[in-house]
């Protein structure tokens, strides 16, 4: 007796799943999840050292907030784009020196910042992994930066650049240019992170930036002289503001700041972030 061809028929498709099956299963077998990257905000503080600030004191921070993309080269390695938006400022009335609280200045800023760091892990960094989700690092890099300082005088906000306080873009200060509102700066900092599920990393970083330029403050070098300016005018009243401790002290050529050293700052940032996975092949 014949087998009935609708039984042949199942045969056949039985036996091409079984084969197909076996042709798959390897191919599944050479694929594992792999970490591409991470993308994440950061939330902390930021601090300003600089003319206002010679003594490296930090009792001003202002708020800091960024978002970030993390590359992953390997468990070891990343490459990351930052961008960042900060406020800074200082005042002579948190200095103890009797010269610069004489001086009496005072600045604020917005700061926005992009920055390309290197991460460099410590210990080997798995996310998933219960033996590799902690690691200290070390971070490097450079960045762009926008900044406008600026004062208040009768409750009113002036920016001070266009101002020339110290006689910039004056016939009496030829070699004295405007400077420049977009700057540079090098990074240098550390951390840890830690990985808290397989899409989420937490972390803590602290990143100090050395800049190329001595403006964040608009105070750089000597005064140019209450003759340089309008009377009373509003320059007049903000490059020298002795007038409010005493008797003015801003003649022409005495120290305003220190032009050698360039200004700093400094944020310290708790991290968040989420993972991004692919699957690779093994071998």
């Amino acid at each position: 007796m014949g087998i009935p061809f609708f039984y042949s028929k199942r045969l056949i498709k039985i036996s091409l799943i079984a084969v197909g099956s076996l042709f798959m299963m390897p191919a599944f077998a050479q694929n594992e999840l792999s970490y591409t990257g991470e993308l994440g905000i950061s939330v902390g503080a930021a601090h300003y050292f600089g003319d206002l600030n010679t003594r490296g004191a930090i009792n001003a921070p202002k708020p800091s907030i960024g978002i970030f993309y993390r590359k992953y080269m390997n468990d070891y390695v990343g490459v990351r784009v930052h961008g960042r938006f900060m406020q800074l400022g200082y005042s002579d009335v948190y200095n103890k020196n009797d010269f610069q609280q004489r001086r009496n200045l005072s600045f604020n800023t917005n700061l926005w910042e992009l920055g390309l760091q290197g991460d460099f892990n410590f210990f080997r960094f798995e996310p998933g992994s219960l033996g590799y989700r902690f690691t200290p690092y070390f971070t490097g890099g450079a960045s762009l930066f926008y900044f406008n300082p600026y004062a208040y005088l009768g409750g009113k906000k002036y920016h001070l650049q266009p101002l020339g306080t110290e006689g910039q873009g004056t016939a009496m200060y030829p070699d004295r240019k405007p400077y420049s509102l977009v700057s540079s700066a090098f990074m240098v900092g550390g951390g840890f992170k830690y990985n808290l599920s397989r899409k989420v990393n937490a972390g803590l970083e602290v990143l100090y930036r050395f800049t190329n330029t001595d403006y964040l403050d608009d105070v750089s070098t000597t005064y140019a002289g209450s003759a340089v300016f309008p009377a009373n005018s509003t320059a007049y009243l903000l490059q020298d503001r002795s007038y409010a401790t005493g008797d003015r002290i801003g003649v022409a050529g005495r120290q305003r700041g220190n032009s050698r050293d360039k200004d700093q700052y400094v944020t310290v940032e708790f991290t968040i972030s989420v993972l991004f996975t692919t699957y690779r092949c093994k071998f």
